[in-house]
């Protein structure tokens, strides 16, 4: 994996790939280079508008659906609709917005990140044939999941700590899931990746002056999209990536470089804590793994 780059993908001609806001971003970036590789790409996005014109650049083997991760019956209606995938990538989410509600009255980032990711994993699961991948961060690190007040129906909102939980939940959920695959004697894997420190449009929707902050941030200290994208980019497509792995930047800090093996902190992989969320995240989407 040392110095691996988007050129050292392998061949990915008759794979079809799901990759959830793909119209920007991170997604883009990795949904351009599995198109190059010769993958089928769908690009599952909100904002068809963009995404249209990134398939249109991409080429024929790009398409693009309509998929709202705050809006459960566009979840099911995206799933309903998709027939045989190879790899799902989580990739989507938001970061650090101000306190509002999904359509199902979810907080917006937890309702985001990881209930629209969970339930849309759980409705494809007999669809896929090769592994998950879950758009986590090191920002996990700021997270607690509060199984009692998962959506912030008592608790003062924080948006950092919000963001925080939601990318937690992103990492308790992947390694449920790997274990969960493996007792059940799946050949599905489940792995998880981060960008680092890597300048988006993802800094840019808090809605408050910490976007202007941010994005000075971006121009001076944050590596590009295409090295960000990399971590996820060798989780979806490396042929001995290892279902329960987490993989992020090899540089100081897990800020810049290129994928490694990285670790997560000792909230993720509390076993009691993964089971809780599991059992929550089912009863609030309604969709069962059956594993």
């Amino acid at each position: 994996m040392t110095k691996w780059t988007a050129e050292d993908v392998v061949d990915q001609t008759g794979r079809t790939f799901v990759v959830t806001g793909a119209n920007s971003g991170l997604g883009e970036v990795v949904a351009r280079a599995l198109g190059k590789a010769g993958a089928d790409v769908v690009l599952a996005c909100r904002d068809t508008t963009k995404a249209d014109a990134v398939a249109a650049e991409i080429g024929s083997n790009a398409v693009v659906r309509k998929l709202d991760l705050s809006d459960l019956s566009s979840v099911r209606a995206f799933a309903d609709a998709t027939e045989k995938v190879d790899v799902l990538v989580n990739n989507a989410g938001v970061m650090a917005v101000p306190f509002r509600r999904t359509v199902d009255g979810f907080e917006m980032q937890i309702g985001t990140n990881h209930l629209g990711h969970f339930a849309l994993t759980g409705l494809l699961k007999d669809k896929l044939t090769d592994r998950v991948v879950t758009m986590s961060s090191a920002l996990h690190q700021l997270g607690t999941v509060d199984l009692d007040d998962l959506n912030f129906e008592r608790r003062k909102y924080n948006r950092w700590l919000a963001y925080g939980q939601s990318k937690l939940a992103n990492l308790l959920f992947t390694y449920e899931l790997q274990r969960r695959l493996a007792a059940s004697g799946s050949p599905l894997k489940a792995l998880a990746s981060h960008p680092g420190y890597a300048s988006t449009n993802l800094q840019g929707h808090t809605e408050s002056i910490q976007d202007k902050l941010m994005g000075i941030g971006n121009q001076i200290f944050a590596q590009s999209a295409e090295m960000g994208a990399l971590p996820e980019l060798w989780a979806a497509t490396a042929p001995d990536a290892f279902g329960g792995s987490y993989i992020g930047p090899d540089g100081p800090f897990e800020q810049r470089g290129y994928p490694k093996v990285v670790g997560s902190n000792k909230k993720s992989h509390d076993k009691k804590t993964a089971s809780g969320l599991w059992a929550l995240s089912e009863k609030l989407t309604g969709v069962s793994f059956g594993i």
